[in-house]
């Protein structure tokens, strides 16, 4: 069965930061500090979809749609990271996902989207090797829980964009800036993936998969030191994330470090234990030139020529049937099935007078890259997912409430959804669709 699904993530949507204890995690410590955020806002409310999840679910099930990609808070279960199990936040889960099927929408939980419990951070985060060992065991809890009710489980959201936003640059949560000194916070999280697989499968999941942020790389020019540039930022973003896991390898990272004194023997075997699926996310295609100072071995030079969205991302559709079989072609057999876990677009999302949101661009987009994606699929691409990012206007991490993604307006004010015409859109779609698309 072809998944057709919409996705959410925990800290961008549930509020309840501090209730039924829950513990703090990075996110809550890093919005709460000046100038972190747009405006200084939080995910202390966000959708408040801890108490409206009864709501939420309505919509989906209102939409068609026959999965849902959420995420689940590590410090909602183990408030310390480790420990003691806070019964009530595992609870939460228990209940949505029952919720869920009742509805004949499948469960598809990420363990890890960012939101890493303070009291690890303060260990060293990512940074500290023990952690991973921790992560392990807070997958075991979880699926110790909901494994006979969850086939698929996901157990990593985007390493690269965390390490790079969070550890290397400073954007995001937990805002360090330590640039090519983050690497091992990237190994550390493969690892930590490598061993929530094994304790997943000795708790009964199904299937595993990671999800990885992918972007094709375009060189600026044809020039062999924009070529070379494309090639460094394509091992930083996309192979330091895919080797490791499909391959059992790291590419050549000697631009950005001297050597991998982070990695133990017996790693890299860890970390690339099969899975049953490798999650894409896709939203545009990234434009290196060749630096034009010190420092990083590339520029970004921008991908020009085509719309935008609200972020200013550029809207290239034949960009994910581009990534989609380029990922074919560079891993052949070693490539297990795809799932397209985010894919979606930021828009200006204005109610009329009479309430309604004619978000017809987001329908544009979403249509188009639909078909983007089964161009792929028809050049040999063996993909089982497609999940729309997302499905509610949410918290938009450093940005806010600025950057507007749902299929469902939220006035976060009020707390009212309303359903865009995007999500109209996308439940006539799903309604003539052959489920083995």
């Amino acid at each position: 069965m072809f998944l057709w699904g919409t996705a959410t993530a925990a800290y961008q949507i549930e509020g309840a930061t501090g209730e039924d204890g829950r513990g703090a995690s990075v996110w809550d410590t890093f919005s709460h500090e000046p100038g972190r955020t747009r405006g200084g806002q939080t995910g202390d409310v966000a959708c408040d979809h801890y108490h409206r999840w009864p709501e939420d679910v309505a919509l989906m099930a209102g939409l068609g749609v026959n999965a849902y990609r959420f995420s689940i808070a590590w410090p909602r279960v183990l408030p310390q990271g480790s420990g003691q199990v806070n019964a009530p936040g595992l609870d939460f889960y228990d209940r949505l996902v029952d919720a869920l099927l009742a509805e004949g929408i499948q469960p598809v939980p990420t363990l890890f989207h960012w939101d890493l419990p303070q009291a690890l951070e303060e260990r060293g985060g990512w940074l500290d090797r023990d952690v991973c060992a921790l992560f392990a065991d807070y997958a075991a809890v979880v699926a110790g829980r909901l494994a006979d009710r969850v086939p698929l489980w996901i157990t990593l959201n985007e390493p690269f964009v965390h390490m790079a936003y969070g550890y290397a640059m400073g954007l995001h949560a937990p805002g360090r800036t330590l640039m090519t000194g983050a690497l091992p916070a990237a190994h550390h999280q493969l690892l930590a993936h490598g061993l929530a697989v094994q304790a997943l499968r000795a708790a009964g999941a199904r299937q595993v998969a990671l999800t990885n942020n992918c972007t094709p790389v375009w060189p600026a020019s044809r020039e062999e030191a924009d070529v070379r540039a494309a090639d460094a930022y394509d091992v930083l973003h996309n192979r330091l994330f895919n080797d490791p896991v499909l391959l059992g390898e790291y590419p050549d990272l000697s631009a950005y470090t001297p050597d991998l004194g982070f990695v133990r023997d017996g790693d890299l075997k860890t970390i690339a234990a099969p899975l049953d699926a490798l999650g894409v996310n896709y939203y545009n295609p990234t434009r290196i030139a060749a630096p034009t100072g010190d420092g990083l071995p590339f520029d970004d030079a921008g991908v020009t020529g085509f719309p935008t969205t609200a972020f200013g991302w550029p809207v290239v559709p034949d960009g994910l049937r581009e990534l989609l079989t380029g990922l074919k072609a560079r891993y052949g057999a070693a490539l297990p099935p795809i799932m397209i876990t985010e894919n979606g677009c930021s828009q200006e999302d204005t109610p009329a007078a009479d309430g309604t949101i004619d978000d017809a661009a987001r329908v544009d987009f979403l249509d188009r890259h639909i078909a983007a994606m089964r161009r792929a699929m028809a050049e040999g691409v063996d993909v089982r997912g497609y999940f729309v990012w997302s499905l509610l206007d949410n918290f938009e991490w450093a940005e806010g409430y600025d950057q507007r993604f749902g299929l469902v307006h939220v006035d976060f004010e009020t707390q009212r959804r309303t359903p865009k015409r995007s999500y109209h859109w996308f439940a006539r779609f799903l309604k003539d669709q052959n489920t083995d698309t």
